[in-house]
């Protein structure tokens, strides 16, 4: 899994230009799925993103986590994020897992969250042209790729 997570002081989903998710202070999580991921890599990627401190504490230092400031996460599916541009210009996509296996994971990484964070998830709607719009705040934007956790 690839998860691109953005802090942001707000952020929204639209699903066919019609309004679906959003929230305040939070983490914006782009979410890809590939065909070699499955739920070692969900529940590795969940602990990773409710536990990371990319929050600033009273002194302005990264320093707190979703939990600490209790957060809100809106999670969007992309699997763009497993695009290979080796070769030509057109962008390959062997890599993205197939629609039902990644919605699976999708909706289950949605659960997950939920279930750590005790918190509601928001979440775009899987497979459909949506479109996002943040305000990054710091910035501050993270890559993960739990094939390659370093």
């Amino acid at each position: 899994m690839i998860a691109v997570i953005q802090r942001v002081s707000n952020a929204n989903v639209k699903v066919e230009k019609i309004p679906t998710a959003s929230i305040e202070q939070g983490l914006l999580i782009l979410l890809g799925v590939e065909e070699a991921d499955d739920n070692e890599d969900l529940n590795w990627l969940v602990k990773k993103i409710v536990q990371l401190r990319i929050f600033s504490d009273g002194e302005g230092k990264m320093n707190l986590s979703a939990l600490d400031v209790q957060a809100e996460f809106l999670v969007v599916s992309q699997f763009t994020l497993h695009a290979q541009i080796k070769k030509g210009n057109r962008p390959s996509f062997v890599k993205a897992a197939k629609p039902v296996y990644a919605e699976a994971l999708y909706e289950n990484f949605i659960q997950e969250l939920s279930s750590h964070s005790s918190r509601p998830v928001q979440h775009g709607k899987f497979g459909a042209d949506m479109q996002v719009s943040l305000t990054n705040d710091g910035p501050v934007t993270i890559i993960i790729d739990t094939k390659n956790k370093h």
